[in-house]
């Protein structure tokens, strides 16, 4: 029985997280207001043209977010095309157009969607230079935009956000790579490979010859979880064990996906000078965490028929170092942190423990979600629990001093309708137009029936939600999917952030309005409670009919 070990690595990973949660969300707080620049950080100001002393208004700080990203896509898609020519190609060729369009997307928008086996497909200059740079960057600007609306609720009557440039290089190089250095180190430890050896052809045991891969994997595997990326060095991911051998990996990595989104938290509540107000979200994303592995280990380890009881639970796709309990405990984490690695092969889950993990994006990814991704998502529902709190008393609603009207409600409005309307069209035209239904049936699903319709469905929740994982069962590398999924990573990505700043700019406008006797108090237990029901609330309106189509029904069969 599984029972107590799981209780143990639970509490071992609470523990972690609690003793780096406000140290860490200190120290990223201080990136973020500080004044003081680095040489290098100058240094890199001057080769790209900035000021750093420069401040920006929200729409010049969206096109900077979106210049960025463009010049990032262009250069991954590049890199890929040109691999024949490119050093440590590993005589691969080059990457086909679509799936150069596709994987360019995924990892600038930090989906890392792979519709491919990376370790035959892609040569360890592309892996480095092309995704691993975006591995780091990707995060930067989540965690960069995070703080523009963090900023947005703390200044008062100015039109400015802060400098994207300057976000974008402190957060990089302040945060993201001296952690990754020291955990890159750690999995080396633990065994995790780094080398550049290419592939070593062996003669197994049996007779049968065999070509092991090697690879920089450790380098990449501790930025892959620290930024909530998720794309795997091989193509089973985190549970291959050249990236993931040992229990003791298994929980640096589930520790490496939450340290980040847990602590902004922190960096939240003293950013706007009122630490309760990071615990309050806190509790809220800790609450739905914990609801949410409780639910999917629960119905692994329950299992369907004879022989997952016979073995104790649902082991079918599950290594045997982590068990039932080590894997949904990573699974429940990546998906619900929108990493997308996973340690077990999620289409083998029981109906309801791959439904879980479907709702998990559908939650929005704020449990605790991405990295700077899950706290903007966060906040933004927090603007709608105040407003319907305000509709219950008949008062202007407010949240941390600052008005939420028509404008603020609109805008938060629109940043939940954008995933659902991508998720939803996605599957459905996959459906509805003959010659793609014909296609998507013919090619893409291995496992027809309901099972096929919830790993298409998985498929568009996975990359409009910026996660990318996926239920393995389904062949995605097919014009169809990669363009549409391509299409869903980009708007996914990139109109929500629009949403996102054009709030925090319209907050930034306002003065700050004095509390009153009328005033809702937004770190007490009644609004994490609130927060948390709007989030159940929003999600399951909006996903229910489909996924009653999907795993649910298959559940009951």
């Amino acid at each position: 029985m599984e029972f107590w070990p799981f209780i143990a690595q639970l509490v071992t990973l609470i523990a972690l997280l609690a003793v780096v949660y406000r140290p860490l969300g200190d120290y990223m707080a201080t990136v973020y207001t500080t004044r003081r620049n680095y040489w290098f950080e100058r240094g890199v100001y001057r080769v790209i043209g900035v000021d750093p002393r420069s401040e920006q208004t929200w729409p010049v700080y969206f096109r900077s977010v979106l210049a960025f990203s463009a010049v990032g896509i262009l250069i991954v898609y590049l890199v890929q095309r040109l691999q024949t020519v490119l050093p440590y190609s590993l005589g691969l060729p080059a990457v086909g157009e679509h799936l150069s369009f596709n994987t360019a997307i995924s990892f600038v928008t930090n989906t890392n969607w792979q519709s491919y086996s990376p370790d035959v497909t892609m040569g360890y200059t592309v892996q480095i230079a092309g995704l691993a740079v975006q591995n780091f960057v990707s995060a930067g600007v989540g965690i960069a935009v995070a703080v523009a609306l963090v900023r947005g609720f703390a200044l008062r009557r100015t039109g400015n956000l802060g400098n994207f440039w300057v976000d974008l290089v402190r957060g990089t190089f302040r945060i993201l790579l001296p952690l990754s250095i020291v955990f890159a180190i750690a999995l080396i430890a633990g065994g995790v490979i780094q080398n550049v050896n290419g592939f070593t052809d062996v003669t197994t045991l049996s007779g049968a010859a065999q070509s092991i891969p090697g690879g920089p994997v450790a380098s990449q595997e501790a930025i892959k979880e620290l930024g909530t990326n998720g794309g795997g060095f091989y193509n089973v991911n985190s549970a291959h064990p050249f990236e993931n051998p040992t229990g003791w990996t298994n929980m640096i990595e589930i520790f490496l996906m939450l340290v980040i989104p847990f602590a902004l938290t922190r960096t939240f509540g003293t950013m706007v000078g009122d630490k309760r107000q990071g615990y309050a979200i806190l509790a809220a994303m800790g609450i739905l965490f914990a609801a949410s592995l409780a639910i999917m280990t629960a119905v692994e380890f329950a299992g369907n028929g004879s022989a997952s009881m016979a073995a104790g639970g649902a082991m079918e796709g599950k290594e045997t170092r982590f068990g039932i309990a080590g894997s949904t405990l990573f699974d429940t984490t990546s998906t619900i942190t929108s990493t997308g690695a996973v340690n077990s092969m999620l289409d083998s889950y029981t109906s309801l423990g791959g439904g879980m993990a479907m709702i998990n994006m559908m939650l929005g990814e704020v449990a605790p979600g991405g990295v700077g991704a899950g706290l903007y998502g966060m906040l933004m529902l927090a603007v709608i629990a105040v407003f319907i709190a305000g509709l219950m008393v008949g008062r202007t609603p407010e949240y941390l001093g600052k008005k939420i009207g028509a404008r603020e409600v609109k805008l938060a409005s629109l940043y939940i309708l954008v995933t659902p309307t991508l998720v939803l069209a996605g599957t459905a035209l996959s459906f509805a137009i003959p010659a793609v239904r014909d296609d998507v049936e013919g090619t893409s699903i291995w496992n027809p029936g309901l099972h096929g319709f919830s790993e298409v469905l998985y498929a568009f929740t996975s990359a409009a939600n910026n996660n990318g994982s996926a239920f393995a069962g389904i062949t995605a590398n097919t014009p169809w999917l990669n363009t549409a999924l391509g299409v869903a990573m980009l708007l996914g990505r990139f109109v929500p952030i629009l949403f996102v700043l054009a709030l925090a700019g319209s907050l930034a406008a306002q003065d700050r309005v004095p509390a009153t006797a009328g005033t809702l108090p937004t770190h007490k237990p009644q609004f994490v409670g609130l927060l948390v029901g709007t989030v159940l609330l929003v999600s399951a309106l909006t996903y229910f009919p489909v996924l009653a189509l999907g795993p649910l029904a298959e559940g009951l069969l």
